[in-house]
């Protein structure tokens, strides 16, 4: 068996294509599309070049499969996790959130989870400790520090529609 083999075709306007050959002999592609979502693709094991199933993620639903696909404690959204049980963890805002436009309080995200917003990222400033009076916006990351299960429970209110 040959090792996997990795091959990245940028795609003017799109994104860039990722071609992935297992050692088995079977290909995969993901399309890293300019916002953010991708499209994950499964070729047939008779004809490499046949599409059998693709599938279309968005940012937030990549980074979950990704979390899944490599121990927790090297997630791209795990900033930090300690001997006490604590995490600190990158959760987005979502452009069609329910929660765009909203403030912070309204999500009850520290009472309801116990885990809390030390910061949030917007474009390229950061706004340490945001109040509850905060404004939410599409785009924004908030770093939520808390108990594994309390990070969790915000990023799934976050993530409710």
């Amino acid at each position: 068996m040959s090792a996997p083999r990795l091959r990245a075709t940028p795609l003017p306007g799109i994104g860039v294509q990722y071609d992935l050959i297992t050692r088995e002999d079977r290909h995969l592609s993901v399309v890293a599309h300019r916002d953010g979502a991708r499209t994950v693709s499964v070729y047939r094991a008779d004809d490499p070049d046949s599409c059998a199933q693709s599938l279309r993620l968005t940012g937030s639903e990549a980074g979950a499969l990704i979390d899944a696909l490599k121990p927790s404690h090297h997630s791209a959204s795990l900033l930090y996790t300690t001997d006490l049980g604590l995490v600190a963890e990158r959760i987005e805002v979502a452009a069609g959130s329910r929660w765009n436009g909203r403030v912070l309080g309204d999500t009850k995200m520290r009472t309801d989870t116990g885990a809390s917003v030390v910061a949030a990222l917007r474009r390229a400033e950061a706004i340490p400790s945001p109040a509850p009076d905060f404004r939410l916006a599409g785009g924004d990351i908030l770093i939520v520090v808390g108990t594994r299960e309390g990070v969790d429970a915000a990023a799934a209110i976050l993530g409710r529609e």
